[in-house]
């Protein structure tokens, strides 16, 4: 029987897991994935946890309630030697220990990339898990509830200003549903102006939205700055101490939420951790059929496929051309990663990956959205639909798909859950504090708090 070790519970290593409990017999085959995270985050639902038009757990898939003949271990993987078929792990709690295995899947996936910039670590909160989605909505929250507390001044414009770093697809879909849940607010705060609200994003590029063409991306800013964002294109950010954003075109202003999507980095076990083979950008080299190396020199018993690898892309026609790292390529990479492995164990032929794409799709907010396949370009209502018709049907599993749509629906009926729960990551202050709610340092002598309360979700 053959040890299958998959490394990382994302999108290509869920479905690679998933995928091989139906390909292969019990006796064939035992399955281990080992990841930090009992659970796969579905991340374009990232977006709209954060706005809080999803419930956080229903943009997550608990990999124990789904994967139901894989061994899961909630520890990670800190190096991977392929040369004596072992990995060192790191357990949540414990010590380190080694695992054998006779076939690897490497679907780590990617980390978020920062670079040394001053005050970004303590300030600002990435967006690629659910918990700093879940977080990016309790700080907006409750930055209402403070303002709507105050005379208007600085500290009160502080308060409702929002800081979105990046100008790709979770960067403007992100800040799209933001200002979106932001300007629904003004309903239950007639404390507060819409002219308060201070949304402001940052890309160091002359365009946001990269995936798709200019002309749609130029549609895209004129949508927010309509709406009323301030969109710094060719600008970046050049510090972030005490929540004070400068950035490179000279300007400056006080935020109470700085979110950074400003691109990926490889993982640092896949980079640098491995005697794998890998590029100068830190991904597994692969080939077409996701197995590790190349046609000359492949890899026996290694596959990798998602953020981390380097997977030829045989629909581009550009040569040599690598698939981009989205989930619209991890999911069906895994599913096929899947199937080539089944077919090594029982001596078959594997298939290349080839996948053209079905185009782009984001949302900007309820209502608001942009389509583009090729040259056809739909924005507005109906590709707002389609945003949320397509990832209805692609998030796994049919309980999933339920919840998600009977979220929508109360959504519609009753409009969204404005309550933020950033009291929660510290669950002992009425206890130890005897019901005094906990204040910001600083708070009472009129200085602008410098908070952490969102410390843990980064």
């Amino acid at each position: 029987m053959r040890r299958i070790l998959v490394v990382g519970g994302g999108y290509a290593g869920f479905y690679t897991a998933w995928k091989l409990e139906k390909k292969l017999r019990p006796d064939e085959a035992e399955i281990t994935i080992i990841d930090p995270r009992p659970y796969m985050t579905y991340q374009p639902f990232l977006p709209e946890v954060a706005a809080g038009s999803i419930e956080a757990r229903h943009a997550t898939v608990s990999l124990r309630s789904h994967l139901r003949r894989t061994t899961v271990l909630a520890a990670t993987v800190t190096s991977i030697e392929h040369a004596t078929k072992t990995v060192t792990v790191t357990p949540n709690e414990g010590a380190d220990f080694t695992l054998g295995y006779d076939i690897i899947v490497v679907t780590a996936g990617a980390v978020t990339r920062t670079f040394p910039i001053p005050g970004l670590t303590e300030e600002a909160i990435g967006m690629k898990h659910v918990e700093e989605a879940v977080a990016i909505r309790d700080r907006l929250l409750t930055g209402f509830d403070r303002a709507s507390a105050l005379p208007p001044g600085p500290e009160r414009s502080r308060l409702l200003t929002v800081t979105v770093v990046g100008g790709g697809f979770s960067g403007v879909e992100g800040f799209a549903e933001l200002l979106s849940l932001a300007t629904a607010l003004l309903k239950s705060y007639p404390e507060l102006r819409f002219s308060e609200l201070s949304f402001h994003l940052v890309e160091a590029n002359s365009r946001i939205l990269p995936e798709v063409t200019d002309r749609p991306g130029a549609w895209v800013v004129r949508s927010l700055e309509e709406r009323g964002a301030q969109i710094h294109l060719n600008s970046q950010l050049l510090s972030a101490e005490g929540g004070h954003v400068v950035l490179s075109s000279g300007e400056e202003f006080d935020s109470h939420l700085i979110v950074w999507t400003a691109g990926n980095a490889a993982n640092p076990t896949v980079a640098t951790h491995t005697d794998l083979p890998v590029d100068a950008r830190g991904s597994v080299i692969v080939r077409a059929d996701l197995q590790v190396g190349t046609d000359d020199a492949p890899v026996p018993d290694a596959w990798a496929a998602g953020d981390d690898a380097a997977v030829p892309d045989l629909a581009a026609p550009v040569a040599g051309a690598r698939t981009v790292p989205n989930a619209q390529h991890a999911v069906r990479q895994g599913k096929r990663l899947a199937k080539n492995i089944a077919a090594t164990i029982r001596g078959e032929r594997t298939k290349d990956y080839v996948h053209h794409s079905l185009g782009v799709v984001a949302t900007l907010g309820i209502g608001r959205g942009i389509f583009q396949y090729r040259g056809i370009v739909i924005t507005g209502f109906i590709a707002w639909v389609m945003h949320r018709g397509y990832h209805v049907l692609a998030v796994p599993t049919w309980e999933r798909k339920v919840r998600v749509l009977l979220v929508w629906l109360t959504a519609v009926l009753f409009g969204r859950d404005i309550v933020s729960l950033a009291s929660v990551q510290h669950p002992r202050d009425a206890f130890v504090g005897g019901g005094v709610p906990r204040r910001a340092p600083g708070a009472a002598l009129g200085v602008a708090p410098v908070e952490r309360e969102t410390a843990d979700a980064r």
